[in-house]
């Protein structure tokens, strides 16, 4: 197997078994964890800005975050691993601050702020950075997953439609400041 598929795939597999022990440590915990989530303009809240994406209030949770992660997240290593990493912490921490400023009073969790922040950044490399490979990713994830847009409108209260609305924001943004930078080592 090339070197260049299996550091991707260790990766993932790292990804995948760091969430699942996570849950695991949890569920130990009844729900412990949790509490080290995002808590709107609460000082002790600002802990859930880098902790927050890797924690899920439920088995079911994080099994309906995992598939959507680690195949956001293949397609985006695809242009490189450090791009990969960069765009995740860009999108985990300005996600997790506009969450952390302006979300609605309770405990964020979850990883579906970075996967809303992964979406719409190979959304919108398509249109900053006009590349074939970029507008073939967007097509996929528009057929796969555009039917996710509908989360970013408030339908349920345990939800947290804030983290997806920021994480999309951020997405974007990301791929609006780094357009010159990826242009440039195509060119």
């Amino acid at each position: 197997m090339a070197i260049w598929l299996k550091q991707r795939l260790y990766i993932l597999i790292g990804l995948t078994s760091l969430l699942i022990l996570l849950q695991l440590l949890n569920t130990l915990t009844d729900g412990a964890l949790s509490n080290f989530g995002i808590i709107p303009r609460y000082i002790q809240g600002l802990i859930g800005i880098p902790l927050s994406p890797f924690l899920h209030g439920s088995w079911a949770h994080l099994f309906s975050n995992l598939p959507a992660l680690l195949i956001l997240s293949a397609l985006l290593m695809a242009h490189s691993i450090r791009y990969y990493i960069l765009a995740s912490l860009f999108i985990i921490v300005t996600e997790g601050l506009l969450v952390w400023l302006f979300g609605r009073s309770a405990i964020h969790v979850g990883a579906s702020g970075w996967i809303f922040g992964l979406w719409g950044l190979l959304l919108a490399n398509a249109f900053f950075l006009k590349r074939a490979k970029d507008l073939f990713f967007a097509i996929v994830v528009l057929i796969y997953y555009g039917g996710i847009a509908i989360n970013l409108f408030p339908w349920h209260a345990y939800v947290s439609t804030e983290s997806h609305v920021f994480g999309a924001i951020s997405g974007l943004a990301f791929s609006w400041l780094t357009k010159s930078l990826n242009q440039r080592q195509t060119d």
